[in-house]
């Protein structure tokens, strides 16, 4: 078994979704995982959104949007008298989700999952039925009843004994080998939809090859391999041949967009190879992850900018250590805030977090702990694994730093945009 993973720019238009079939084609044994087409997450998010404000109109309206925009593609794939009835219900679904929830603020996590969903589950239903209709006979798999997730929306862990059995039942008895299944989406234990966090389709794959003992693991994308840095960013960025699974999980932390974080441990645990291959050819080598490759000797260079810095002060004056230490970060877990930087003194403790719509509720909570909180948005942060003398000197003395860490093997900031 083999598991290939395609991303939302993969199949963000019927060019794209021609190709996908092209890098099948005859392929057994495969395990197909999918994302939302293009913009479509974004697209649902605005859905909940205008739900959040109550809204029923403008929610509705971009549902339309995005039902045309998936009806233009598959009018280019199979023509415009043909209709794929269990994307029309699909749609149906959505608008009646709107229509008929009450909001409260305390559910705003579970209605997002059940919403954004949708996006993977309209995906991969207009995918398998264009294979099927084009000799690449498969089964969808509704990854909601074959992942179980923990009880918690937005951003949950896969149960992988529980899951082990639940996908295998999925898939057993077919007549077919070859399977469609949605990315960044599971089942909590209670029956409802959850995701597993922004670009979670990786670690859909990871858990599928983890689970079937897959040979490799490829992710397709419109990038030639693993590249060092971003090229938007980092003009001289180089193609990195192979990694391992260490300096690959250091890269996700930090904010590469390669590879979702979580991706690396299901196939650690049973040494699977992950390939990053170039979607637009399918011949060539592109990138390797392994167990068996030594420490990357290309400076790695990663930016992060949708960063949040905040600046907690004891009142007291007593030390910011142990409990203090617990109960911020008790405070940060239970609003799903992920800290990348911590830097402290005797009385200050200086924090990088993910922007989260629950930070303005963790200071209110933090400063009824005896803390006062600075919270500043317009800043980054920058890691440079394994940096050189040159890349020390050309980014380590910004003006623009708030705070630095420097390590034998890393330099990381913190700096104003």
């Amino acid at each position: 078994m083999k598991v290939y993973k395609f991303g939302g720019a993969s199949v963000k238009d019927a060019r794209g979704v021609r190709n996908l079939l092209d890098i099948v084609s005859g392929e057994t044994e495969l395990f197909i995982i999918v994302s939302a087409m293009g913009k479509t997450t974004n697209a649902l998010e605005a859905v909940f959104s205008a739900m959040q404000r109550g809204d029923e109109a403008a929610a509705l309206a971009s549902i339309d949007a995005s039902y045309a925009y998936h009806r233009t593609i598959i009018d280019e794939l199979m023509g415009a008298d043909r209709t794929i009835e269990d994307v029309d219900k699909l749609f149906e679904q959505l608008r009646n989700i709107v229509r008929n929830t009450i909001y409260r603020s305390s559910e705003a996590e579970l209605w997002y999952d059940t919403i954004v969903a949708y996006g993977e589950i309209i995906s991969t239903t207009i995918i398998s039925n264009y294979l099927n209709g084009h000799g690449v006979k498969n089964r969808w798999v509704d990854m909601r009843r074959a992942f179980l997730t923990e009880q918690r929306h937005k951003d949950a862990n896969v149960n992988l004994e529980a899951t082990e059995i639940r996908l295998k039942r999925e898939i057993a008895g077919s007549d077919v080998s070859v399977f469609v299944g949605q990315g960044f989406i599971g089942g909590a234990p209670d029956g409802t939809t959850t995701t597993l966090g922004r670009e979670g389709s990786d670690y859909s794959a990871a858990i599928v090859a983890n689970v079937l003992g897959a040979e490799s693991m490829s992710v397709w994308k419109d990038v030639d391999g693993i590249l060092n840095a971003d090229p938007k960013i980092f003009p001289d960025a180089r193609k990195i041949e192979r990694l391992n699974y260490m300096d690959t999980i250091e890269m996700a932390y930090s904010g590469a967009q390669i590879i979702h974080p979580k991706t690396i441990k299901p196939l650690q645990q049973k040494n699977i190879p992950l390939y990053v291959r170039p979607f637009g050819d399918k011949h060539a080598s592109g990138s390797v992850i392994t167990g068996d490759v030594e420490r990357a000797y290309e400076p790695i260079m990663i930016q992060k900018s949708n960063q949040v810095l905040l600046k907690l002060h004891s009142r007291d004056l007593s030390f910011v250590l142990e409990e203090k230490f617990a109960k911020v970060f008790n405070t940060f877990d239970s609003h799903r805030i992920k800290t990348n930087i911590v830097h402290n003194s005797a009385v200050d403790l200086y924090m990088s977090v993910d922007s989260s719509w629950h930070i303005d509720d963790a200071i209110l909570e933090l400063e009824a702990e005896g803390f006062d909180v600075e919270k500043s948005e317009d800043v980054e942060m920058v890691t440079i694994r394994y940096y050189n003398e040159e890349l020390y000197h050309r980014y380590a003395f910004d003006e623009r730093i708030i705070i630095k860490q420097v390590t034998p093997h890393s330099l990381r900031f913190v700096r104003h945009k």
